[in-house]
């Protein structure tokens, strides 16, 4: 069976993960600084056919140029052909990271309601129909840019950072700062999915993304938790393209 690379490029890193059909068999964190060359290597060393890149960051064009040279490279935009229905009323401005999200709920979970929340540097809501019609969703500040935001926008509060231990009534500063982010995320997330399941029946959520690990836990609703989610969408683009 055929080998895929993907490449997805976030805000603060890159995930580069090979796929043997719908099999998730090699997967690695890298700096941006690397991923050029370490796609290149991973693409040869698997002797994969084919590759996909997805960006929420600015990549240089020549990057992308130097790739397309190397690979056999599909760049996800607006344009790429998905596996749903979009009915997003501005789909050139829709992130490519929200488009991947999208298919994978439908190769997961077909013919389903599907909410896929992704908590990283902004956590994104997203649904798609047991029709496969995505409409759109919402877009928040994650954790640690609710702590920056504390931090920059005011004249004394500190950083803080995020500790898996906290109570609800802060008794300082900080343990204040970290109660109102943590807390205010959790109870935003499980509204969400409260407010939902008030509109469609047998919805299912899947939770993703950087702070997946920290937030399952703590959420009241039950949810999938899948923290290559995002992969196994960019993967599912890619198959479906080269059908």
């Amino acid at each position: 069976m055929k080998m895929n690379l993907i490449i997805d490029v976030g805000n603060t890193r890159v995930k580069i993960a090979v796929y043997k059909g719908d099999e998730l068999i090699y997967n690695e964190v890298i700096n941006h600084k690397e991923f050029i060359q370490n796609s290149i290597k991973v693409y040869y060393e698997y002797n994969c056919k084919a590759a996909i890149i997805s960006s929420v960051s600015n990549v240089d064009k020549d990057e992308i140029i130097k790739l397309k040279t190397e690979l056999n490279l599909i760049k996800l935009t607006n344009h790429t052909q998905v596996p749903f229905k979009n009915k997003y009323k501005t789909p050139s401005t829709l992130g490519v990271d929200r488009i991947a999200l999208v298919a994978a709920a439908v190769l997961k979970y077909p013919n389903s309601n599907v909410l896929v929340i992704d908590a990283g540097t902004c956590i994104t809501y997203d649904f798609v129909s047991s029709e496969k019609e995505y409409f759109g969703g919402a877009i928040s500040p994650g954790l640690n840019m609710r702590f920056k935001a504390m931090h920059q926008f005011t004249g004394k509060l500190p950083l803080v950072t995020l500790i898996d231990d906290v109570d609800l009534t802060g008794r300082t500063t900080e343990e204040s700062m970290q109660s109102g982010a943590i807390f205010g995320v959790i109870s935003e997330i499980d509204s969400f999915i409260n407010s939902y399941k008030e509109k469609n029946k047998d919805l299912t959520v899947v939770l993703t993304g950087g702070d997946v690990n920290f937030l399952a836990k703590r959420l009241k609703n039950s949810i999938f938790a899948n923290p290559n989610f995002l992969l196994d969408g960019l993967n599912t683009i890619l198959l479906y393209n080269l059908k």
